[in-house]
């Protein structure tokens, strides 16, 4: 019996140093095509989102590869893939959960799987490998001080305020969509009855309080946003860069919604293994803590230690108290690609 438990201990034993001997064989096969290819070009994946600025300077200076970045939205992400085909001038991007799913569907992805795929939870990824989150974020409220006096802490005290509220293009953004699914959780919606957001908004544009302005690093350093929805992540990093002591941000009290990104690899992308180790560098506890500087919550937050400072730099966790993740991912990837006619029909009409 011992002999039979030993010869199977054994085997497992070989089977295990197998697979890791196999593992780091095609990581080292695939650094050294990545290195070959020398660059990597993405979309929607700017400096200033999530710290991919630390990732890129780190793929530079670990394989040497050269990178530049075109900022745009999820929609405009999969549609210049789909556009470009063999003339690809992206190899891969960054685009909210909702969209991987419409990628996928829309045939411009590949596929690659990390080697710490098994840390990744089972809903947040594609069991085939085409998409899956690397970080999360919860929608808040990233406030001007200086325009606004009363902060708002709630989505009702945003509705009554005298000031411009901006949230983006809800046509095309994750974040926007999302901010709009945030405001329908805070009045008893959720992916599946998206109308109380719809609502929300309607009210706020008439009474002519909705701002055009996409809240982006540049239009709140310059005053344009008084009240922008955004990721948490994206409000902390440009509070800090701009200027601490003129931002506040907050996740409202009466309802959140926590969703995530995740990179998209072009179909025909022109470096392909550049791409893929992009993510897998992206998804290694180097690649996770530099999103978490970047005051983005890592997908494999509960395999890491973060450093003591840039936990510090995170909200302090009793503001995420009615923070609601989607439940039904096939409901609210039918609901975001009705979502924009109807904010068209709901919202925006009643700018005129």
């Amino acid at each position: 019996m011992k002999r039979l438990l030993l010869a199977s201990l054994l085997g497992s034993a070989i089977a295990l140093a197998t697979s890791a001997n196999a593992a780091q064989t095609d990581l080292k096969a695939l650094e050294e095509a990545a290195r070959a290819e020398g660059e990597v070009n993405s979309v929607g994946m700017p400096d200033s989102w999530a710290n991919w600025k630390d990732t890129w300077q780190d793929l530079e200076q670990k394989y040497g590869l050269k990178h530049i970045d075109t900022d745009m939205s999820s929609a405009q992400e999969i549609a210049k893939f789909a556009a470009e085909k063999d003339n690809a001038t992206a190899d891969i991007g960054d685009v909210g959960a909702a969209f991987g799913p419409i990628a996928v569907q829309q045939g411009v992805t590949q596929p690659y799987k990390p080697t710490t795929w098994e840390q990744i939870p089972e809903w947040a990824k594609d069991k085939d490998g085409h998409w899956m989150l690397a970080y999360t974020g919860s929608i808040a409220f990233i406030v001007n001080t200086q325009l606004v006096k009363d902060v708002p802490t709630s989505w009702a005290e945003l509705k009554d305020g005298q000031y411009k509220v901006a949230i983006g293009d809800v046509s095309a953004a994750a974040q926007a969509v999302n901010g709009v699914l945030a405001a329908a959780i805070a009045n008893g919606g959720d992916e599946t009855n998206i109308q109380p957001g719809l609502d929300y908004f309607a009210d706020i544009a008439r009474q002519g309080r909705l701002s055009l302005s996409n809240p982006t690093i540049q239009t709140l350093e310059r005053g344009e946003v008084e009240v922008g929805v955004v990721w948490d992540f994206n409000g902390l990093s440009y509070r800090d860069q701009i200027d601490p002591s003129r931002f506040e941000v907050v996740i409202p009290s009466d309802g959140s919604v926590i969703s995530g990104y995740t990179t998209i690899i072009n179909k025909w992308a022109k470096h392909p293994n550049a791409a893929k180790l992009a993510r897998e560098y992206i998804l290694s506890d180097a690649g996770q803590i530099n999103l978490a500087k970047g005051n983005a919550r890592p997908i494999r937050a509960e395999h890491l230690t973060l450093p003591a400072e840039v936990q510090a730099k995170l909200l302090p966790n009793e503001q995420y108290v009615k923070v609601k993740p989607i439940e039904n991912a096939d409901a609210w990837e039918a609901t975001s690609k009705a979502l924009p006619q109807q904010w068209q029909e709901n919202v925006i009409i009643e700018m005129e």
